[in-house]
C-alpha cells in the first residue's frame, strides 16, 4: 500500500520590534483572500497567534479540525502549531493579528513564581482555539481593545497593550482548566511547552554550536527521552530542525545581502563551507550560489516537513 502523501509546513518567522513582546498586523494589508485552497499546505509561527476576524467567509483550519468563519470570530493559536486560514472564493475577508512573546508576558506576571509560570505557560500550549465573540464577549473585547491600542500608538501605548494582554493570556489558561481539561491535555501540553522552548533556545543560538546534550539539559530531560518527544512531535530529529533553522537564516541573508557565501555559512552556525553547502543543497535543491540568482521560490521550498498534530485539536 502505498505511503500517505505528507502535509507539506511552512515555517513562517516573524521578529518582534525591539523592546517589545507584541507585533500587530494592521490595516488594509489584512483586507483581502485568504489562503490558497488548491495548494494541502499549513503553516506555523515561532509566537502565539491571536487573530479577530471583522467579515469575510471561508475556513480556518487548525492541525485536523476546520472551522467556518463569517465575522466576530477570533482565534488563539499557540507558537508552533500548525494552521491556514482560506477565505471563500473571489470572498474578501478582514482580520487583525497580534503574535506575542507569551514568555515575555508572563515573566512580568510570575517573576518570582516559576512553578505558576511554568502551569501556565502548559496550558497556553494545551491547543488552539476558535470562539464566536457571542460566546466569549470579554476575551473578543480583549483582543480587539488591545489591537486599537497598538494601532493608535498613544504615550504608553505599550505598557497599557502587555498590561491588557496579561489579563486576557490568564483568562486563556482558565478556559482550558474549566473545559475539561484531562491529565492526556495536560501531558500535551507540557510536551509542546518543552518543544516549542527547545525551538526558541535554537532561534536564539544557532549561529553557535549546539548539542543535543545542551537542549536536552535546558529542557530538564535526559537526552534520549528529549530526543524521542522533540522527533515524535516535529516528525524531524533536532539536528535536522537546526539545520533548518540555519538554512532559513542563511536564504534571507542570501536574498537581502552582498555578503560573501563563506561569511553567511559561518553567521548561520556552519563551522566548514562544504557543511553549508551540503546541508544547502539537500534542503534547497540548489546550491546557495545557484539558489542567490533565482530566490523567488524561498517561501515555497524552504521547510517543507510534516509536524505532528495531536488528534482532537
Amino acid at each position: 500500500m502505498a505511503e500517505k502523501k505528507k502535509k507539506k509546513m511552512e515555517f513562517r518567522y516573524y521578529q518582534l520590534p525591539p523592546g517589545s513582546p507584541i507585533l500587530a498586523l494592521l490595516g488594509e494589508k489584512w483586507v483581502q483572500n485568504y489562503g490558497d485552497r488548491t495548494a494541502d499546505r499549513l503553516h506555523f509561527h515561532n509566537y502565539m497567534e491571536l487573530g479577530y476576524c471583522y467579515y469575510g467567509a471561508g475556513d480556518v483550519v487548525l492541525g485536523d479540525d476546520t472551522y467556518r468563519f463569517s465575522g466576530q470570530q477570533f482565534t488563539v493559536i499557540p507558537s508552533n502549531f500548525p494552521h491556514t486560514t482560506n477565505s471563500d472564493p473571489s470572498n474578501i475577508s478582514r482580520w487583525e493579528y497580534l503574535f506575542v512573546d507569551v514568555e515575555v508576558v508572563l515573566d512580568g506576571i510570575f517573576p518570582d513564581n516559576a512553578l505558576r509560570k511554568e502551569r501556565a505557560l502548559q496550558r497556553l500550549y494545551e491547543k488552539p482555539w476558535f470562539l464566536e465573540e457571542a460566546e466569549y464577549p470579554k476575551e473578543a473585547a480583549k483582543i480587539k481593545e488591545i489591537l486599537n491600542i497598538m494601532r493608535k500608538g498613544d504615550e504608553f501605548y505599550l505598557e497599557e497593550a502587555k498590561a491588557l494582554l496579561g489579563c486576557l493570556l490568564l483568562e486563556i489558561t482558565r478556559l482550558n482548566y474549566t473545559n475539561k481539561e484531562t491529565r492526556a491535555d495536560a501531558e500535551q501540553g507540557r510536551i509542546t511547552c518543552i518543544v516549542s522552548r527547545a525551538m526558541d533556545y535554537i532561534s536564539d543560538h544557532y549561529m553557535e554550536p549546539i548539542r543535543v546534550e545542551q537542549l536536552a539539559k535546558y529542557s530538564h530531560l535526559s537526552e534520549t527521552h528529549f530526543r524521542r518527544v522533540f522527533t515524535e512531535y516535529m516528525h524531524m530529529g533536532p539536528l535536522e530542525y537546526i539545520n533548518t533553522v540555519r538554512i532559513r537564516t542563511a536564504c534571507e541573508h542570501l536574498k537581502k545581502t552582498e555578503e560573501p557565501v563563506a561569511d553567511i555559512a559561518h553567521k548561520c552556525g556552519f563551522t566548514t563551507n562544504s557543511t553549508f553547502n551540503r546541508n544547502f543543497k539537500q534542503m534547497m535543491g540548489v546550491t546557495p550560489v545557484e539558489w542567490r540568482k533565482r530566490p523567488e521560490n524561498y517561501e515555497q521550498r524552504l521547510l517543507n516537513y510534516e509536524i505532528h498534530t495531536e488528534k482532537g485539536w
